[in-house]
């Protein structure tokens, strides 16, 4: 399969490949690289974990400032795929949000007490989430500090989550519901941990993406895919069942490159963000071809 077609879509995860895990920001060269895609008539869908007020934040507002061209339209799957919408010149549509996988606000209220009781020097409680609930490290806090109390924070959390009796999934062990059945899980990251129905995954929003899509007759047959993390792989798998012609580009491959049915790409000498520019750079020069 060759890197580069001459018409791809892209499934892009945010944190990581897109914005920077360090300062939570995209790079201007990004932004730039993405309208040049989107503007060649490349699909461009965000599949993220975060909420439809970051992608505003750091992806709408900045291409909206930089100019998003007439009959350009992105799409945003935020939350796992909990919600989801699109954005163009004229700013952002509405935000659909699948209630039925939200959690209880209740239980939002429990875990954002205790992080201001007990982890408020570490992490926040982030409040622009509408289905999951997350906290993030703290900007001022290093990675080693923060990531050595996400493991207790994780365990209070999971308590909080038994206490609700909704069952979960805590770093890799499952408590069952009363119906056998696992309901939520919590997922940390290297800068968070969101708790969120089990529902909730890339593969959902790699279905949210193609169905966004579908209607506006975007959707090629060839997919590039890219994340940093091993839960990304999952919207090259989906794509791959469905029998499109995929490759994953894995911008942070030291946490450990899988084996699967179809090609994994990387960017050698460069993590993250810088992974996320250079690739998206090699479709660019594509365009001038």
């Amino acid at each position: 399969m060759p890197f580069f077609e001459a018409r791809m879509g892209l499934l892009l995860d945010v944190d990581g490949p897109i914005a920077s895990p360090v300062t939570r920001t995209v790079p201007q060269p990004i932004i730039d690289y993405l309208l040049r895609l989107a503007g060649a008539g490349w699909p461009v869908v965000f599949n993220t974990g975060r909420s439809d007020a970051f992608i505003r934040e750091q992806l709408l507002n900045p291409m909206m400032a930089s100019g998003i061209p007439d009959g350009v339209r992105f799409h945003a799957i935020c939350e796992k795929g909990a919600s989801w919408f699109s954005f163009d010149a004229d700013g952002a549509g509405e935000v659909h949000v699948d209630k039925e996988l939200a959690l209880p606000s209740s239980f939002g209220d429990d875990v954002r007490d205790l992080v201001e009781e007990k982890y408020s020097a570490l992490m926040f409680f982030d409040e622009t989430k509408r289905a999951m609930v997350s906290v993030e490290q703290s900007l001022d806090v290093s990675s080693a500090d923060y990531l050595a109390g996400q493991a207790e924070f994780d365990a209070d959390a999971f308590d909080i989550l038994v206490s609700y009796d909704m069952g979960g999934i805590r770093l890799g062990r499952e408590r069952p519901d009363s119906n056998g059945e696992v309901g939520y899980r919590i997922d940390p990251t290297i800068i968070s941990t969101d708790i969120e129905s089990v529902r909730l995954g890339k593969d959902l929003g790699a279905e949210r993406a193609l169905a966004l899509l579908a209607p506006y007759g975007e959707v090629p047959n060839t997919w590039r895919t890219v994340g940093d993390s091993r839960t990304d792989y999952a919207m090259a798998d989906y794509l791959h069942g469905k029998g499109y012609d995929v490759a994953h580009v894995d911008v942070r491959p030291s946490d450990g490159v899988p084996e699967k049915p179809y090609p994994i790409l990387i960017e050698e000498g460069l993590v993250n963000e810088e992974a996320g520019a250079a690739f998206l750079a090699g479709c660019v020069a594509v365009l001038a071809k």
